[in-house]
């Protein structure tokens, strides 16, 4: 039986998650959701199993409510920088979940290394 696209995105999240953790321990992880409305990401510590900081375009004061486009992406990350300064954080590694690294995400990824933070 073939395999539903859930199923292959939570196994290609899976995967790379575990490639990413095997590498980068002790780094927060920079952890990105993209629905079909809506982008969020956090910054995670997974040893002490905190969220340090966290974006979306839910707020309301990044003026980009219920978009989901790359302009909206770029604010997010910019955003997600920003406050990773705050918490003390200058690097972690990306983790790009089960979606491809292209368009929204990766217009993400490179607004949070141009405002500052190492991924």
């Amino acid at each position: 039986m073939a395999n539903s696209k859930r199923t292959l995105f939570l196994k290609r999240r899976l995967r790379v998650r575990n490639k990413l953790r095997a590498v980068n321990a002790g780094r927060p992880r920079l952890s990105v959701h993209r629905s079909s409305k809506n982008i969020s990401v956090q910054l995670i510590d997974d040893v002490n199993g905190v969220t340090l900081a966290a974006a979306s375009t839910l707020e309301k004061d990044l003026g980009v409510v219920g978009k989901n486009n790359i302009e909206a992406a770029k604010k997010v990350g910019a955003a997600i920088a920003e406050r990773a300064k705050k918490a003390g954080v200058t690097e972690a590694y990306f983790d790009r979940g089960g979606f491809l690294f292209h368009g929204k995400v990766k217009a993400l990824a490179d607004a949070a290394r141009e405002a500052g933070l190492k991924i």
